[in-house]
């Protein structure tokens, strides 16, 4: 069953987003509007009170965090991965179904939707000020796509397990929640087996 959001709801959640960056912008807006989406859709899922749905965010910053205050899910609770695709869309997992069916709900930014908003807020004084208004007060089906989508990894691995730790036995530093590497019987992480994002 679809939840409603009151007018004071989201101008809490906007307020809440505003305070991680002292100011609202137009992708904090559109990250709680895409975020109050999808609470619709999987309600009473989202907000969540525990740790069953995560977000896989396809771009960071501000947006990422207007997401957040509306769904309840953020990296601090391991509920937020950053899928860097550099596009306003969240691809939403109900980890229990996913582990199954490996199947979520991606909602996107339409593709237009820039020139709908300048259009819905043509007396505004500047294109930042167009966006900002019109995201707040359009409707879903004017600013969002939905659609079905099958994983290409296997949630298990990605929720990891918690409270699991070992140790490399390269480095000999800690790696928790199944990030290990096996190779050649010799528990590696990450860096050590060649996968690392940095070096040395």
């Amino acid at each position: 069953m679809a939840i409603e959001t009151t007018h004071s709801e989201f101008e809490a959640l906007l307020r809440q987003s505003a305070s991680l960056h002292r100011h609202l912008c137009p992708r904090q807006v559109l990250g709680v509007r895409l975020g109050m989406c999808a609470a619709r859709r999987f309600a009473p899922l989202l907000p969540q009170k525990n740790k069953r749905m995560l977000a896989m965010v396809e771009m960071d910053g501000c947006f990422a965090d207007g997401v957040s205050v509306a769904t309840g899910c953020s990296m601090g609770h391991r509920t937020m991965r950053l899928a860097d695709e550099g596009k306003i869309a969240v691809t939403f997992i109900d980890t229990v179904i996913a582990a199954d069916e490996n199947s979520a709900l991606r909602i996107y930014a339409l593709p237009d939707l820039r020139s709908r908003a300048a259009d819905f807020a043509r007396g505004a004084p500047s294109r930042w000020h167009a966006y900002l208004s019109a995201y707040q007060h359009m409707a879903d089906e004017e600013m969002f796509g939905i659609t079905p989508v099958r994983l290409n990894f296997d949630i298990r691995a990605v929720m990891g397990q918690p409270g699991v730790r070992t140790a490399c036995s390269r480095c000999a530093e800690e790696i928790l929640n199944l990030r290990e590497v096996v190779r050649e019987g010799r528990i590696l992480c990450r860096s050590c087996a060649g996968e690392s994002y940095w070096s040395a």
